[in-house]
């Protein structure tokens, strides 16, 4: 399975990318993963409603030129369904029963996905309903990967 993360922004903290590199380390055992990061928009202070759509947008055409036809794009938002680690692990282990080699992971920027990248979406998932850093939901969502990854191996896990 090709597992793909499409992501705005650079990792500015050394502790995100150590994190980062640690996870991309244990998921060689399991994936092909590759980590896709487009530019990300300045984000004027006090920015009106039609600014930030703004910039959500030109993130969007970013980000749009890079899903695949033939993956399964999967949307970070707050919106999306929300499943425990053993539900998300289920959502990979269907996809690769399925026939479906590739899903990419689409994590927007500080201000969000633009809809235009949501319509692409085949799932919206939601870690939370709180809002976390971009950078940091990078981290997680490899974390969640590699955790699903020794679900479905029947490897031990922490809970």
């Amino acid at each position: 399975m090709k597992i793909t993360i499409i992501t705005v922004g650079r990792l500015k903290e050394k502790f995100y990318r150590e994190a980062v590199a640690e996870y991309e380390k244990r998921l060689g055992r399991y994936c092909k993963l590759e980590i896709l990061q487009v530019e990300d928009e300045k984000t004027p202070d006090k920015a009106s409603e039609t600014e930030e759509n703004l910039i959500r947008k030109k993130e969007a055409d970013r980000i749009l030129k890079l899903l695949r036809e033939d993956a399964c794009v999967v949307t970070l938002e707050i919106a999306g369904k929300m499943y425990d680690s053993e539900g998300f692990a289920h959502i990979i282990e269907q996809k690769q029963t399925s026939g479906i080699s590739h899903i990419q992971f689409v994590i927007g920027g500080s201000l969000g996905l633009h809809e235009e990248v949501c319509k692409k979406a085949d799932l919206a998932v939601s870690f939370s309903k709180m809002t976390f850093p971009h950078q940091l939901m990078r981290v997680v969502l490899l974390e969640q990967i590699y955790r699903a990854y020794r679900i479905i191996q029947g490897e031990p896990y922490h809970k």
